[in-house]
């Protein structure tokens, strides 16, 4: 048949990807991927917004936002949004980086130091260049500073809560403890982030820019990590001891 050679091709470069994969690991691969499609969408997101495109929906979902509003519901996001400040962000980091270190994960430890950093300084700049004022749909629930294009508390909350959830899900063993554990991180993002535009000081694009840079910032220092753990698999294997996931309980 005509047609084999290319079918012949097409299976082995088929089976060339898989290889080349499976080389990388499956968490490298996909770091790249996410960090890479989160930085294309920030960057189409923050034109619009520049450009005026988002403002009637931001208004809209904030004015429906407002217009809903009870005491109960305005203590509870208070409590909700303070899980995203600089205060109790540092303090998990500091309790996490100091558990991965007594437990000799230095590399994830330093990981974890380096993405929180980093993302604050990422943060900083971003609001100082696109200074964009704050909503002012409804009177605020809660204090806030700076400018608002991105949301600083979506940033934050999803990189260190995300990488913390990382990082602890490579020491399981098991598959389902590494999904409860993301999606406990997922659920805590989420709530953060609708907890700004509820209380009035963020857009729903603010929040949407600061979630989205915030998960491109952390797949690429995860990726990072997998990449040091697989080109020391050969150069320096302590490296990938020290990172191994902790032991199974022993059974009675």
């Amino acid at each position: 048949m005509r047609w084999d050679p290319v079918f012949d091709a097409l299976r082995g470069s088929v089976r060339h990807v898989g290889t080349v994969l499976g080389g990388l690991g499956a968490f490298l691969v996909a770091g790249i991927v996410i960090a890479t499609s989160a930085t294309v969408m920030f960057g189409e997101l923050a034109e619009r917004v520049m450009q005026g495109n988002t403002q009637a929906f931001d208004n809209a979902v904030l004015t429906w936002m407002g217009a809903h509003r009870s005491p109960l519901m305005d203590a509870a996001m208070v409590e909700v949004t303070a899980l995203g400040t600089g205060v109790v962000v540092l303090t998990v980091v500091g309790i996490a980086a100091l558990f991965l270190s007594l437990t000799r994960h230095r590399y994830s430890a330093f990981l974890l130091l380096v993405a929180t950093g980093g993302g604050l300084l990422l943060n900083t700049v971003l609001k100082l260049f696109f200074d964009r004022p704050r909503p002012q749909v409804f009177e605020w629930g809660t204090h806030a500073v700076s400018s608002s294009f991105p949301s600083g508390h979506a940033m934050s909350a999803t990189i260190v809560y995300s990488t913390v959830a990382y990082l602890a899900s490579r020491l399981y063993r098991r598959n389902w403890p590494r999904w409860v554990t993301m999606f406990i991180a997922l659920f805590m993002i989420a709530m953060i982030c609708a907890s700004r535009m509820y209380l009035g000081v963020h857009y729903p694009s603010d929040v949407l820019a600061g979630a989205t840079i915030g998960l491109g910032w952390a797949a690429f220092c995860m990726a990072t990590l997998e990449a040091i753990q697989r080109v020391s698999q050969r150069s320096a294997p302590e490296i990938q001891k020290d990172e191994e996931p902790a032991p199974e309980p022993a059974r009675s």
